[in-house]
């Protein structure tokens, strides 16, 4: 004899898939607190608050590093960049304080923490005018107040930059 399960038991055990979120120019600027220079990331999606996410940079000949890092030959500064990611992992934080049932109160911005350690970073292509960074990030585990992260850079199919990043959990003094 075989027993059919009921359709509520068979929803609850079944894993449904994460939420992905995409965020405009507009939502990044509410939700970092970098403005123009240093904001530098255009649009971020397929966000998985709190876990992962994608984002864009476009790189345009006249951010203001060009007219001082190889003037003759504009290239983007690594530490640039790594930058460009760190700020995708804050959108990726900030997102699960945004999406949590209980949303914390004021600025989410105010939240976003630093930039802690660089390790294995390696740049294995040039990024010049006119490219588009395609960025990701994956948070991984948490060490108290750091939080270590996974992240890569990508100019189409190529591979720009990868390695892994410490950033504080928050801000203090």
């Amino acid at each position: 004899m075989t027993t059919a399960i009921a359709p509520a038991k068979v929803a609850a055990v079944a894993k449904e898939k994460p939420k992905k979120l995409a965020y405009s120019s507009d939502d990044i600027k509410r939700m970092l607190p970098h403005r123009w220079p240093m904001l530098m990331i255009d649009r971020a999606y397929d966000v998985v608050p709190g876990v992962s996410g994608r984002g864009v940079k476009s790189v345009s000949v006249n951010e203001p590093f060009f007219a001082g890092h190889y003037p003759d030959h504009s290239i983007m500064p690594g530490v640039m960049i790594v930058e460009a990611m760190a700020q995708l992992v804050a959108v990726v934080y900030v997102a699960e304080m945004l999406e949590s049932p209980a949303p914390a109160e004021g600025d989410p911005s105010d939240s976003v923490g630093y930039l802690g350690s660089i390790s294995s970073m390696k740049f294995s292509r040039l990024v010049v005018p006119g490219d588009q960074l395609t960025l990701e990030a994956k948070l991984g585990q948490k060490l108290g107040g750091l939080r270590s992260v996974s992240v890569r850079a990508s100019v189409g199919t190529e591979l720009a930059a990868a390695g892994s990043l410490i950033v504080t959990t928050g801000r203090k003094g």
